[in-house]
């Protein structure tokens, strides 16, 4: 140790001496080695011999043996040796010569390793300049190599420019091979290296094929519009479609945007031209306010189905300003709504819905608790002029809660809630309600909780909580038209509600108890269990509520759910609705499963028709999503969901992926049972490969103790 930091002392000293042919001072280095010594003529050659390490501003090499010719100005290099760059770049050699500043030269039997990922093998290789590595008669691949087989593909040139600035690579005569066999020449080629996340070139095409549009290949085309925007012009020629798709994004200092749409003609409607546009973006604006808007449009009913682009049937297209604080939120909205659902008259839906809201929360001084103020602009138009299918509405709301609890000695928390509601109702269009409509709402509850908390000698600890609401709600003018509360589902975020309907034009009346139960364990071992159990009973029956909800009656239904999480993968929920005849209304049951090898997530849901919901028959479906791997390569995947009532599949997927060090291989096939006026069943097979190594497609590193070329 100690001869070999004399020894680089030495050297420090003896590359520092001026020398008269040298015109400047060079650039301080650091040397060492196991063995240093100076000889020749005029001692200007220094000599280091074992464990060379030389540190020579951002370069670092590595080698058996180095030997500097001062008057030469240059490096005898034996090896093996390394040359790790500024940017990480790594080279390996056998021997080679290189200038002082280790920024020129030709190594010998050179590896060229870019970013732990793509290694560049060639008999030579030139450094120019500290910026171009040109190799001859090179291969180039990401795959690992051992006991000197062929990779699983690699690209042979005449010839490799790697530019480290540009951070480029160019190929002359280029013959791409897989598993050793030629499958494509091109006698120039240009892709970026491992560390340029964005340049202007093709992307990786895609091949997609569908008994819609045929059998097709998309090429995209990448383009940058400087440091903070960017262009994907993604072309899709088949023998029944051609179609061009693209993607603009931009940054701004404040915000971004994001446009993807698409241009067709094809032998689907050979009448018209086809495409869709979608355009989204958001921004801080000054006062912590943010705006943001998703506008969607499309040519026609059944173009985003055909071509798997979107399973939306309405597209809606908000534009948003809000603010959120700590005690206050404002909200302003419009949104432009479009039926994509065949034979559903667009001239009956609302078109234009536009909204406002601004809701603060403070503590009223006098009775001390939670209180909420919240004013509502809302206001929607339907295109058609028809008496009340055509009927518009404004609408403007007022809304005071208030909300206290207190705890008794014995742990019983007792709360109090408080609400009065103010609605004013203009409507066009209709003959039923000619004039202005005002309608007050008043509610009163008193709530009663009761948790308690238990250790178990095994180290569980249970939690049990009992509620007991008693609600009171009453609403002045009834000749409201209700077009927000329509659909109304019974659950646990409800269950102690003082208004179940979703939206503004109901209001749930009279005298109710609301009562529940919540238990929970939770063991040490991770595994924990959770159940509620509830339902309401009212002073008179109400007839409100549709069957189906569970919630109409004297009684409603009873409400239940389980929750299970094992902590070792396996996750279940089931939440269902019946009555005291065990006659279900509702059932929901999930269970999903996460491990190292598997994923997978099913469902089942039943749900009993609801007119006033625009449900016209019982639902019954199953949904499956999930995937195994069957070793470190291979994966599949699988989604199928299955229509009990109507007996038949109505999508179904399936997926298989290879992935190794240096290649990504997805297939994919889909297909849709689903048909209407409009919409057509379709399959769907795509294929996608990536090979990892070039542009900001990551792999693993690749080892180094089996590469061989």
């Amino acid at each position: 140790m100690m001869r070999a930091i004399l020894g680089a002392l030495l050297a420090m000293i003896w590359l520092s001496l001026p020398v008269v042919a040298q015109q400047q001072e060079p650039a301080p280095a650091t040397l060492l080695a196991d063995q240093i010594s100076v000889t020749g003529a005029r001692n200007d050659i220094l000599i280091a011999e074992g464990h060379v390490e030389v540190l020579y501003g951002p370069h670092i090499l590595r080698a058996t043996r180095i030997e500097y010719r001062r008057a030469e100005d240059i490096i005898l290099i034996d090896g093996p040796l390394s040359l790790v760059a500024e940017n990480g770049d790594i080279v390996l050699a056998d021997s080679g010569e290189l200038s002082a500043d280790l920024t020129a030269g030709i190594l010998k039997s050179a590896r060229l390793v870019l970013d732990q990922q793509l290694q560049l093998a060639a008999a030579n290789l030139h450094r120019v300049g500290d910026r171009f590595s040109v190799l001859d008669n090179t291969v180039a691949t990401s795959c690992t190599v051992c006991d000197g087989g062929v990779p699983l593909w690699q690209i042979r040139a005449r010839r490799i420019i790697h530019d480290q600035e540009e951070r480029q690579i160019y190929f002359d005569d280029a013959r791409f091979e897989v598993a050793g066999l030629p499958v494509m020449y091109l006698p120039r080629l240009r892709l970026p290296d491992p560390t340029l996340e964005r340049a202007t070139g093709f992307l990786l095409p895609r091949v997609r094929a569908s008994n819609l549009v045929g059998l097709g290949i998309e090429v995209p085309y990448f383009i940058t519009l400087g440091d903070h925007a960017d262009l994907t012009l993604a072309p899709f020629l088949s023998r029944r479609s051609r179609t061009l798709g693209l993607r603009y994004r931009q940054a701004f200092r404040n915000g971004e945007i994001e446009v993807n749409a698409a241009g067709t003609r094809d032998d689907i409607l050979t009448s018209r031209n086809r495409g869709y546009l979608y355009a989204s973006g958001d921004f801080d604006l000054p006062r912590e306010f943010k705006l943001e808007f998703d506008l969607r449009t499309v040519s026609d009913e059944a173009y985003l189905l055909d071509y798997s682009i979107d399973s939306a049937d309405r597209l809606a297209s908000p534009i948003t300003l809000s603010r959120t604080l700590r005690d206050e939120q404002i909200t302003a909205n419009a949104t432009y709504y479009e039926t994509l659902r065949s034979g559903e008259d667009s001239g009956t839906l609302p078109r234009t819905i536009v909204s406002g809201s601004w809701t603060r929360r403070f503590v009223p001084g006098p009775v001390g608790g939670i209180a909420t103020a919240e004013f509502d602009l809302f206001a929607f138009n339907r295109p058609s002029g028809a008496d009340t299918l055509g009927r518009d509405l404004e609408r403007a709301s007022a809304r005071l809660n208030w909300h206290r609890d207190w705890t008794t000695n014995n742990g019983v928390v007792l709360g109090f809630t408080g609400a009065l509601h103010a609605d004013y109702f203009k409507y066009q269009d209709d003959s039923l309600r000619p004039d202005a409509i005002f309608r007050s709402a008043q509610f009163g509850a008193v709530e009663l909780r009761w948790p308690m908390i238990r250790n178990t000698t095994g180290g569980a600890v249970d939690t049990l909580e009992p509620i007991a609401q008693l609600v009171w709600s009453q609403a002045g003018n009834r000749n409201i038209a209700n077009e927000d509360s329509l659909a109304v589902e019974f659950d646990e975020g409800n269950l102690f509600a003082l208004n179940r309907f979703p939206g503004s034009d109901a209001v749930e009346e009279g005298l109710r108890l609301n009562l529940g139960v919540n238990w929970t364990r939770y063991t040490q071992t991770g595994l924990s269990f959770g159940a509620t159990l509830g339902r309401v009973i009212r002073e008179k029956p109400s007839a409100q509520f549709d069957t189906s909800t569970g919630l109409n009656g004297y009684t409603s239904d009873w409400l239940a759910a389980v929750r299970v999480d094992t902590g070792t993968g396996l996750t279940l929920g089931n939440r269902m609705l019946f009555d005291d005849q065990l006659s279900f209304s509702q059932n929901e049951l999930r269970v999903g499963w996460n491990s190292d090898r598997a994923n997978f997530a099913t469902s089942y849901l039943w749900s009993a028709a609801d007119l006033t919901a625009n449900q016209a028959t019982d639902i019954s479906e199953v949904q499956f999503d999930g995937g195994y791997r069957f070793n470190a390569n291979w994966t599949g995947r699988l989604d199928w969901r299955y229509d009990i009532e109507q007996n038949r599949a109505a999508e179904t997927g399936l997926g298989l992926e290879f992935r190794n060090e240096c290649v990504v291989v997805d297939l994919s096939l889909s297909r849709r049972f689903t048909s209407s006026a409009s919409v057509r069943p379709s399959t769907d097979f795509g294929l996608t490969v990536t090979l990892s190594g070039f542009g900001n497609s990551r792999a693993d590193p690749v080892s180094r103790n089996c590469v061989k070329f």
